[in-house]
């Protein structure tokens, strides 16, 4: 697959979801077009997904809070007869390659996860009103709702048939959420996840694997009543007016792709990618009402549509780069302004939302599949939400002292209230918690100097870099450790890189992540599953796979 995979949309042309907005309630329609596949090679039966329609799911979800903030609840449900989803695409997932396998489910979990998190991040509640079949990844549309309700009728099922079907597991989380959020009874969920035809009725009520089992000619009356009754409850405060996310601004070339904040230079000789961040060119607004009708011109919000696109289009276009580097260009006293506006009104909604996407694309950063370095030299500025990514790479460098010939500002880090929980990681703890998970009290200490312009000697001393080098050895030092991380298996680095982010305690959505980076990336490459005659290549030919029986 070499064809550019682009994660922006435009809702006028999308092809696989339709929204119809009623005041505080969204209705949510999967209407998926067969003929309109990612890749060549399938059709999108039954409303089966591939990467394309959750690319346009996830702009749905986004646009839902900025666009609509007036939205309290999403109903999501089908479009078609008898079917609510079967999952995704089979002939997809057999004809794809390893790493776009591997990809589409984190990005779908990626995408589920913002849609779970929406009620307390933004107070927008995800109903799933299920009609007809849920299968697999369907059925984890719905349990990334916080309330399913299914039909009760003879066709109407929810099932997680991979592990008979395809030997492969339930790739966006299905497994952890069955356990960890519905809590279903662990023998009751080993049966649920060995059948292919999965439960119905009052039996998946009893089981807990949806809320409510609801008679065919009761259904559309029920379902439309819990959504009044859902927004009726909620605290979200009354918004009549979102902000437009309009087109960014943005060119590709052979070696890179440049945003209007941020430039991605690509050198594939020494398999790296380096993102630079620039600061914002001018003050930041005087107030919330400046800052909306600025909308999403406004830097803050700006920076971070472009930097999520940035991390995404390496992450599935660029799989042979083993190394991302940061590094960030600009004034830190403006940066922490512009940020201060936001933590200063957080009870606004845009302002909220804002805080709360920048924790999205922090934990998009978090999870990519690639080694992580932020290099903090001369006139960067690392100051509040950009200080959270010296915490998220795997290690950092910074300049120490003056440079000759360097008249850039000198090399400094700046921390922000910010940066003490407001964009907590998978593990809900903040970066700067999980960095000092063995000195809890190291935290503590750096709060007095938040808003502190602290140069490498300092921060170095507080554990906040790395290391800091001054100009004799920074060239070697930087130099050797790039080189040495580019000649290391990418396998044992995805291994070693996603087991020392995440310490701490753990949460559904560490476990969630975790089950997909080591089970099925494994799964994912065995002969049971993708081989010539493994369950995933002869799906649907009506001969079962064929299983090499050693227990690993």
């Amino acid at each position: 697959m070499t064809k550019r995979i682009d994660f922006q949309v435009d809702p006028e042309t999308y092809r696989h979801w339709k929204v119809e907005y009623d005041g505080p309630v969204a209705n949510l329609y999967m209407d998926v077009d067969e003929k309109g596949g990612l890749f060549d090679g399938y059709e999108l039966k039954l409303n089966s997904y591939d990467l394309g329609v959750d690319i346009e799911l996830a702009d749905v979800v986004q646009r839902m809070r900025f666009e609509h903030p007036e939205v309290k609840v999403v109903v999501m449900r089908s479009a078609k007869d008898k079917v609510f989803c079967a999952g995704a695409n089979i002939r997809m997932l057999g004809g794809a390659a390893h790493a776009h396998k591997v990809n589409f489910c984190k990005f779908t979990n990626e995408t589920r996860n913002t849609f779970e998190a929406a009620k307390a991040d933004s107070g927008q509640n995800y109903i799933a009103a299920v009609r007809g079949a849920c299968a697999g990844g369907g059925y984890e549309l719905a349990l990334a709702c916080n309330h399913i309700m299914l039909t009760d009728d003879s066709t109407s099922s929810v099932a997680l048939p991979e592990v008979p079907l395809l030997a492969v597991l339930p790739g966006t989380g299905g497994l952890t959420r069955v356990t960890d959020k519905r809590k279903v009874r662990r023998d009751l969920a080993d049966v649920f996840c060995s059948v292919e035809e999965g439960v119905k009725g009052k039996r998946a009520v009893d089981w807990r694997l949806v809320d409510e089992a609801i008679p065919n000619s009761k259904f559309d009356e029920a379902v439309v009543e819990r959504a009044r009754e859902f927004a009726a409850a909620s605290d979200k405060p009354d918004v009549t007016h979102g902000i437009a996310l309009t087109p960014l601004s943005r060119s590709f070339s052979d070696d890179g792709v440049s945003y209007s904040t941020v430039e991605v230079a690509i050198d594939r000789d020494a398999r790296r990618a380096t993102i630079t961040i620039k600061g914002p060119g001018e003050d930041a607004p005087a107030d919330m009402e400046a800052f909306t009708a600025k909308g999403a011109d406004n830097w803050i919000l700006r920076c971070a549509r472009e930097l999520d696109d940035a991390i995404l289009h390496l992450r599935s276009n660029e799989d042979e780069l083993g190394l991302i580097e940061f590094q960030t260009q600009g004034d830190p006293e403006v940066v922490i302004a512009h940020e201060a506006l936001m933590l200063g009104n957080k009870q606004h909604w845009l302002a909220n939302e804002v805080l709360a996407y920048w924790k999205r694309v922090l934990k998009r950063v978090d999870m990519t599949s690639r080694s992580l370095v932020a290099i903090v030299e001369h006139g960067s500025c690392f100051a509040g939400p950009l200080a959270e990514l010296l915490w998220a790479v795997d290690r950092s460098y910074m300049m120490l002292e003056e440079f000759e010939g360097d008249n850039r500002n000198m090399a400094t880090i700046t921390l922000s209230d910010g940066n003490f929980g407001q964009y907590p990681m998978g593990n809900d703890l903040s970066r700067l918690e999980t960095r000092f998970l063995g000195a809890p009290e190291t935290v503590e200490t750096l709060k007095p100097h938040a808003g502190r312009a602290l140069e490498a000697g300092e921060a170095e001393e507080l554990g906040l870099v790395t290391y800091a080098y001054d100009d004799i050895d920074w060239e070697d030092e930087v130099r050797l450790f790039m080189e040495e991380r580019a000649s290391f298996s990418p396998d044992a680095m995805t291994g070693m890189e996603a087991n020392l982010r995440f310490a701490g305690p753990e949460t559904m959505e560490t476990r969630i992540f975790g089950r997909l980076t080591a089970w099925q990336n494994w799964i994912f490459q065995r002969p049971n599953a993708v081989g010539p005659e493994g369950a995933l290549q002869r799906y649907g030919t009506g001969v079962r796979g064929e299983y090499n029986m050693q227990r690993v």
